[in-house]
């Protein structure tokens, strides 16, 4: 298909297309509708062919069943894609980085399936561009981030509010944050922002941000959403029967809580955090005589039901909000509605506040771009909002309204008041709003400046020049995740006395394997480690395969940069405990450590004699122990503990699973006892003649053959019997076997 294919990521899953649930909890701000509308934007463009926004499925009664299909689509070119990992109960973002190579994983299977490599892939907050990097590097694609909000920058402000490291840590894995973004800011081809102030204010505190290529574009709105208010008395028909009662709907819930409700009402919108700082703008409020007597209060942050239930962050704001309310005697001033859906009742709420001649706050303590302000500005609505961060730029493009100092409450107050009082500055600000939006917010504007920036960035991209398939015969460089998801079956081999042993017949080998590299990939599994199978592999002549799987399996390496393959590192650690099995094991006299170089951290290296009374003794104690791991003994002489995941043949699955390829499509080749597991996997399995006695008890399996031939002779006659390579190739094996 021609044109550009783009993946946006968002992880959390709280994202759908129709009614999002803005200000449900933490994860459900403003940048939930930015990847949505962005998404459908791109796909508006003519060289845009897909845009698909790549996020978490859920399958959680708590959050309802909306997030639970695999496809949702958008437009005609735009869709969410939902993908499994960490099971299917909603986690916060902060409980996600454990699962993000589940994601990858998953994700690389997706587009094995539907045949086709994103051509830029966009990740958007830490988590998301954690992902989007990893898939950029195994595709060799441009990677774009958004932060934002960036981890720094956060943590810094929850210290000065009083928040220690441990709890910050605790709850935000703030660590974890900080140093992925170290990696991604390293990584990015090219980083979105809205403001300057996010380069300067936040991608500034790290070290690596000098050496970026920025590209400050700001979001745009759904002008067709967020119209002016007095549109209305231009022209009453605009008012539909669903409007009308939207906004009977939200009068009622408003004037429930106000004991004057024809006041012009002071209007927040944030979720309950404690940097969005309501506790700022209720003691500002609630402080001036002036501003209770000539305005109501209406704070929506976020959507809940049970205050007990919901997150430590959450329910602190919101216990503090009801506590200042009675502190402050709000009663009747203050409403604090429990709910409100984004798609039909806030931008009412901007024009119903509008019309009385309220002011829209956002009194947050830093505001890394401000959407609301936008909203607000575009229907009309004066606003008040934080001098750190993004709403300096929206004020300074459009004359909307007063920027405070949000940690002086007294000065939120004397704005606030300012624009009440005052109509000729609330037209002002009101027109100017209105106009200044349209001017530098609007959504084909930053689409075109994006694609404007990809251009320039990443020559060559545009049009798409990035197909799917596994490169051409001759290639020595090509991404291995293309090589991987583009080839139709796969060979794997150990290497001492299967692949390495005949010079002639390895050359020839080698030769078919790049003769049909288009549709097979091939890699090697080893117990050695990884610098002892490169030195035998330099030694013999053997170009680097597309897979290493080496250390008897607890370690798979890509392509031409050894790209380690972390999802596999962080499936087999589940329980592994090496320190332990030392322990246990340190005082059996027949049994010594192999040298360092065969020491790995998921692969524990012993000699001993070949007794199976010691090998019995060995099972013995780690069963005795509980210590959950597997033990593997061959060639009479070597003995290997790994996790109790890990072995050959589970790297194979693993493999097989990531980049789907059917067990027909797999052959694996082997000569001893660790190589038993891989060759009984079900996959295609291949014993050249040399092999160890060790493995003469697998004759007769089925899909196990056992060839004529010794060491890479052997493995061309495997290929050739299960069909990996055309009859004709035969030719090389017509004279008989040697003997």
């Amino acid at each position: 298909m021609s044109g550009l294919y783009i993946q946006l990521f968002s992880i959390h899953g709280l994202v759908r297309g129709k009614a999002p649930e803005l200000g449900r909890d933490a994860d459900t701000g403003g940048q939930v509708k930015y990847v949505l509308e962005l998404a459908v934007e791109l796909a508006k463009r003519e060289e845009v062919a897909r845009v698909d926004l790549m996020t978490r499925l859920l399958d959680d009664k708590a959050v309802g069943s909306d997030y639970l299909a695999d496809i949702e689509p958008l437009s005609d070119k735009a869709r969410i894609i939902r993908i499994q990992c960490g099971g299917r109960k909603y986690l916060r973002k902060e409980l996600l980085w454990p699962h993000l190579e589940e994601f990858i994983d998953r994700t690389i299977k997706f587009i094995k399936k539907q045949q086709w490599v994103p051509d830029i892939v966009h990740g958007h907050y830490a988590d998301a561009g954690y992902v989007a990097m990893e898939l950029g590097i195994a595709f060799d694609i441009p990677f774009v981030f958004t932060g934002h909000s960036l981890g720094r920058n956060k943590k810094e402000k929850l210290l000065a509010d009083g928040l220690s490291e441990e709890r910050i840590n605790r709850h935000y894995a703030m660590d974890t944050r900080i140093h992925v973004e170290e990696e991604i800011i390293r990584n990015a081809g090219l980083i979105v922002t809205s403001t300057q102030q996010e380069i300067d204010r936040q991608y500034g505190l790290y070290p690596s941000y000098e050496h970026c290529r920025f590209a400050v574009i700001p979001p745009g709105i759904d002008l067709e959403t967020f119209y002016p208010f007095y549109n209305y008395r231009l022209d009453p028909e605009l008012i539909s029967e669903e409007t009308k009662q939207t906004r009977l709907a939200l009068m009622e819930e408003l004037q429930r809580f106000w004991t004057v409700p024809d006041k012009p009402f002071i209007l927040a919108l944030c979720r309950p955090d404690h940097r969005k700082n309501i506790t700022g703008l209720l003691e500002a409020y609630g402080t001036s005589s002036e501003l209770r007597a000539i305005a109501n209060l209406a704070v929506f942050a976020g959507i809940r039901q049970n205050i007990a239930s919901m997150e430590e962050n959450e329910r602190e704001v919101l216990t503090d909000m009801l506590l200042q309310m009675d502190r402050l005697d709000l009663y009747g001033k203050l409403a604090i509605p429990k709910k409100h859906d984004f798609a039909t009742e806030v931008p009412e709420l901007y024009r119903f506040c509008a019309e009385k001649g309220g002011v829209f706050v956002n009194p947050a303590l830093i505001e890394p771009f401000g959407l609301t302000l936008i909203e607000a500005s575009a229907c009309g609505l004066p606003i008040v909002a934080t001098n750190d961060g993004g709403p300096v730029d929206i004020v300074a493009n459009c004359g909307s309204g007063i920027l405070v100092d949000a940690r002086r409450p007294e000065e939120i107050g004397t704005a606030i008041k300012l624009i009440l009082v005052d109509r000729e500055m609330w037209d002002r600000f009101s027109n100017n709003g209105v106009t200044g939006v349209r001017s530098h917010y609007a959504w084909p504007s930053h689409c075109r400046k994006f694609m404007e920036y990809v251009r320039d960035v990443f020559p060559g991209v545009l049009p798409s020049t990035i197909q799917f398939g596994a490169g051409k015969a001759g290639e020595r460089r090509w991404a291995f995740g293309k090589r991987l998801t583009g080839a139709s079956q796969l060979m794997i081999t150990d290497i001492d006395h299967t692949l390495v042993g005949d010079y002639e017949s390895l050359q020839h080998l080698l030769a078919l394997l790049d003769r049909y590299r288009e549709n097979t990939a091939w890699g090697v599994a080893t117990g050695r480690s990884l610098e002892l199978t490169l030195d035998v592999m330099t030694e013999s002549n053997i170009p680097l395969p597309d897979i290493l799987i080496c250390s008897v399996g607890t370690e798979i390496y890509y392509g031409s940069d050894l790209r380690r393959d972390k999802g596999w590192l962080q499936h087999i650690s589940h329980r592994w405990k090496p320190s332990e099995i030392k322990a246990v094991l340190g005082d059996l006299d027949f049994l010594s450590f192999q040298e360092a170089e065969g020491q790995r951290s998921h692969k524990i290296s012993y000699y001993m004699e070949n007794n199976p009374d010691c090998l019995t003794e060995v099972h013995q104690r780690l069963r005795e122990s509980q210590l959950q791991c597997r033990v593997i003994y061959s060639h009479g002489r070597f003995l290997d503990i790994l996790p109790h995941r890990a072995s050959k043949g589970r790297a194979i699955k693993y493999l097989k699973n990531k980049y789907g390829f059917p067990s027909t499509k797999v052959m694996v080749a082997g000569d001893s006892g660790n190589d038993e597991d891989m060759l009984r996997a079900g996959n295609n399995g291949l014993v050249v003649r040399n092999h160890s006695p060790e493995l003469d008890h697998l004759q007769g399996l089925p899909r196990v053959f056992f060839s004529q031939y010794d060491y890479a002779a052997g493995v061309i006659e495997g290929l050739l019997y299960f069909g990996f390579l055309p009859p004709h190739e035969a030719d090389f094996l017509s004279a008989p076997p040697r003997l």
